[in-house]
């Protein structure tokens, strides 16, 4: 499927995103980085549908979204993104930062399961 072009400000955003990753990003980042996780390929700071999504494995259509306690006060916002890009085909999972700080191993079980590489 053919994506959409990505408005410079957009691409822009992304850029400087990948560089101010939270502690919970990074520590994802660095556990599924060049193939670390079962050989998938992710990518981080990706702009999708209008949104820049925190990681993504295009392959198994598959985003992953470390949240903040941020979301806590916009969760009408994350359920229509999530309904949008999951629209166009993407599986979206969500972990908490805490989740993801404490306890990364079962973090990425869990991204495994659900594209069934267990």
């Amino acid at each position: 499927m053919p994506h959409a072009p990505v408005p410079p400000q957009r691409r822009s955003n992304a850029k400087r995103m990948r560089k101010v990753m939270t502690d919970a990003e990074v520590k994802f980042w660095n556990a599924v980085r060049a193939h670390r996780l079962g050989g998938l390929s992710f990518r981080r700071q990706v702009p999708i549908a209008g949104y820049i999504v925190d990681f993504c494995c295009a392959s198994h259509r598959l985003i992953v979204e470390i949240d903040g306690l941020q979301h806590v006060e916009d969760i009408a916002y994350d359920n229509a993104r999530t309904q949008r890009l999951e629209r166009d085909g993407w599986t979206v999972l969500r972990f908490w930062n805490q989740d993801v700080l404490a306890d990364i191993d079962n973090v990425c079980l869990h991204v495994l399961i659900v594209i069934g590489e267990t």
